[in-house]
């Protein structure tokens, strides 16, 4: 998982010295938007394009995630753990038991193996990430909604 998280941060350096529209036109066409998700793991409108799934040689996933304004994931929990990169917008993480963390474009949230935790958009602002997940242990075991009390506190 390490040689993925190097080459993605990597991208991510070399693109801060970038002008603004090169930045804007490496976006659309570096990482697309993808498909729209449409089970019921999320609240709200996500969409999903897969840059690798489950690697032979490293068991991971890594995909790039956009969540419209207000959408956010079930809590779930991922038996390997998950890394998320944060590319653009502003964003909510939150682990099980403590306080939501307000994320923005550069934050990388390291996501311990088997802790329950839901991440999304902030009320105003899209956000997109990657999420580099490891599936050697399992996949993500999706478990109840995040309720609008726990969203907004």
């Amino acid at each position: 998982m390490k040689p993925i998280v190097t080459l993605l941060l990597s991208i991510l350096i070399v693109s801060s010295c970038c002008s603004k529209s090169t930045l804007e036109r490496a976006r659309t066409n570096i990482f697309p938007k993808g498909e729209k998700v449409t089970n019921n793991n999320f609240t709200g409108n996500v969409w999903l394009q897969m840059l690798g799934q489950d690697e032979q040689t490293l068991n991971t996933g890594v995909g790039n995630v956009t969540f419209e304004p207000g959408a956010r994931t079930k809590w779930h929990l991922h038996p390997g753990g998950q890394i998320i990169l944060v590319t653009d917008g502003i964003g909510y993480y939150q682990e099980k038991g403590q306080p939501k963390k307000i994320l923005h474009k550069g934050d990388v949230i390291k996501c311990p193996a088997n802790v329950e935790h839901w991440h999304g958009a902030s009320e105003n602002s899209y956000f997109v990430q990657i999420a580099v997940t490891d599936n050697k242990k399992g996949s993500v075991e999706w478990l109840q909604p995040v309720t609008e009390e726990e969203y907004h506190k």
